[in-house]
This record gives structure tokens, C-alpha cells and sequence, in this order.
């Protein structure tokens, strides 16, 4: 007389089980998860009674486990529809009036500047210093005027 083969049984035991931890390991992912709790292998193994060896093997658990871990998922950019003529015409006036205030601003600034060292070279020949002229002095190419003598 022949046993039966009834390795199909333990088959469909197996498969059970793991689907029982699997669901056990992701309810204790979704816990941690919630409770904002610190998400690593070591609280998921405990938490749904599995070993780290176990949790390490299943690449979906772990993927998932390592996102929660660095931070959310990158959101996917939207699809943008293109700009309609009147939104880019908007836009276009604001770039030229930006364009505008910083040519004023531009203009402000040197004029200060050139006040601000004209009120220098007066201090300096008030003081009888010599006055250095920092364009001419420096570069030797260009000529200074004649002065007319009187």
C-alpha cells in the first residue's frame, strides 16, 4: 500500500501563513505609520512578531519601509496646460515693469555714488591732500586735459 501525497496541504498551509504575516507586517507598518511613531525594521519585526531577516526578504515591505523612513514620495508634477496669450501678455508687462524699477533704482544709485564721491574729493581738498583721480591716476592712457592758465 502507497501514502497518499498530500504535500499540497502543506502548500496551501505555507501560503496561508505568509499571507497572514505579510498582512500582520503591513498593519504594523500602517500603525507606526499612523501613530507617527519612529518607522524602522526593528519596531515593524516587533510590532507584527516577524523576524528583521524576514522583513529584509520582502522587497515591497522593505521598498515602502525605506520611503516612510527618508520621507514622503516626491509628489509627480502636474500636467500644465500652456500659458494662454493673455496670461503670458501679464506676465510680459510685469517683466518690463520690474525691468523699469531697477533701472530706476540702477540710476538712484550711481547718482548717490557720484555724490557721495564728490563730497570725498571736497573733504580731501579741504584737508589739502592730494586728490588722486582713481581713472586717471590708474590708467596711464589717458591724457588730463590742458588747463587754461590765468
Amino acid at each position: 500500500m502507497t501514502r497518499a501525497d498530500n504535500s499540497h496541504h502543506l502548500v496551501v498551509a505555507a501560503r496561508r501563513r505568509r499571507e497572514q504575516t505579510l498582512a500582520r507586517a503591513h498593519e504594523a507598518l500602517r500603525d507606526l505609520e499612523s501613530s507617527g511613531a519612529a518607522v524602522t525594521i526593528a519596531a515593524v519585526a516587533a510590532k507584527a512578531g516577524v523576524s528583521r531577516a524576514w522583513l529584509y526578504a520582502q522587497t515591497d515591505l522593505r521598498h515602502r519601509l525605506n520611503a516612510l523612513r527618508h520621507g514622503p514620495a516626491p509628489v509627480p508634477p502636474a500636467t500644465t496646460e500652456p500659458s494662454s496669450a493673455a496670461s503670458l501678455r501679464g506676465r510680459l508687462a510685469l517683466a518690463h515693469q520690474r525691468i523699469r524699477e531697477l533701472t530706476d533704482d540702477n540710476r538712484h544709485l550711481r547718482d548717490q555714488i557720484s555724490r557721495l564721491h564728490g563730497q570725498l574729493r571736497t573733504a580731501k581738498l579741504g584737508a589739502n591732500a592730494h586728490v588722486s583721480d582713481s581713472v586717471h591716476d590708474t590708467n596711464t592712457q589717458l591724457t588730463t586735459p590742458a588747463r587754461a592758465s590765468g
